[in-house]
C-alpha cells in the first residue's frame, strides 16, 4: 500500500498494533491471516487444482464442477468459448465435488487419468456423454469406461491409480474447500474471487467481461 509520508505510514503501523493488541488481551492470541488466492478468498484453489489456460492470466475462472451434473456438462462449452474470446487472458481451475450420487467413482477416474496426461480429454469424454453413464445425475460405474475408450489411456494402470489415498485426500479437499465456501450446487463459479451475483450464463459472461476489462486496460 502507498503511503504519502513516513509519519503516516507509522501511524497506520501503530494504530494496527493497537488493535491486534487489544484483540490478543480479549481472546487470548491474535488472529490469523486469512490464506489469500489471487488476491481473494481462501480455499478457493489447491496447489492440485487441475488449471487450463495462461498460467499468468490476471482473469481467473475457479469452477466448483461435479462430472454427473447435467448443467456442468452444458456449461463446459460456454466457458471454453469464454477462454477462447480472451485468449491468454482467462485460466480456468476446476474443484471436483461428488454432490452426486456415484460422481466420486468419476471424480477418481479422472484424476487418475490425470495422472497419464489426459484429464482434459478424459473429462471432455465423459462430459459429452454423461446421459450414457450417468443418466439422472446417477453414476453407473460399468458404463464410465466406454467414453474413455481411444484416448490412449492405460486403463488397466488407470484402474489401479484411480484408488489411491492421494486422490481420496484431495476429493475431501474439494469437499472441504466448497463447503467453506458454501458452494451447495454446481456448477459454481468464482471469478478472481467474486461468485456470481445471481445464477446464469448471463452472469457469468458479464463477470468475466468485468474483470478482463477491469484487469487489461
Amino acid at each position: 500500500m502507498n503511503r504519502k509520508t513516513l509519519l503516516a505510514g507509522s501511524a497506520v503501523v501503530l494504530g494496527a498494533a493497537i488493535l491486534v493488541g487489544t484483540i490478543v488481551f480479549l481472546n487470548g492470541s491474535a488472529p490469523k491471516p486469512a490464506q489469500v488466492v489471487d488476491g481473494n478468498r481462501a480455499g478457493l484453489t489447491q496447489i492440485y487444482s487441475p488449471t487450463q489456460g495462461n498460467p499468468v492470466a490476471k482473469v481467473h475462472i475457479v469452477e466448483f464442477l461435479d462430472p454427473a451434473c447435467e448443467t456442468c456438462a452444458s456449461f463446459y462449452p460456454e466457458v471454453k468459448k469464454l477462454m477462447a474470446a480472451n485468449p491468454d487472458r482467462v485460466r480456468l481451475t476446476l474443484r471436483l465435488v461428488p454432490f452426486h450420487r456415484g460422481s466420486d467413482y468419476a471424480i477418481k477416474v479422472l484424476e487418475a487419468a490425470r495422472k497419464q496426461g489426459k484429464f482434459w480429454q478424459a473429462l471432455e469424454a465423459l462430459l459429452s456423454s454423461q446421459s450414457y453413464w450417468a443418466p439422472n445425475h446417477t453414476v453407473q460405474p460399468d458404463s464410465v469406461w466406454t467414453p474413455l475408450e481411444g484416448l490412449g489411456l492405460n486403463l488397466e494402470q488407470l484402474k489401479a491409480d484411480m484408488n489411491s489415498p492421494e486422490i481420496a485426500r484431495r476429493i475431501e479437499q474439494d469437499l472441504n474447500d466448497a463447503k467453506t465456501l458454501k458452494v451447495t450446487q454446481t456448477p459454481e463459479y468464482f471469478v478472481n474471487g467474486r461468485p456470481l451475483p445471481t445464477w446464469g450464463l448471463e452472469q457469468l459472461q458479464t463477470l468475466v467481461r468485468e474483470e478482463v476489462q477491469s484487469a487489461y486496460k
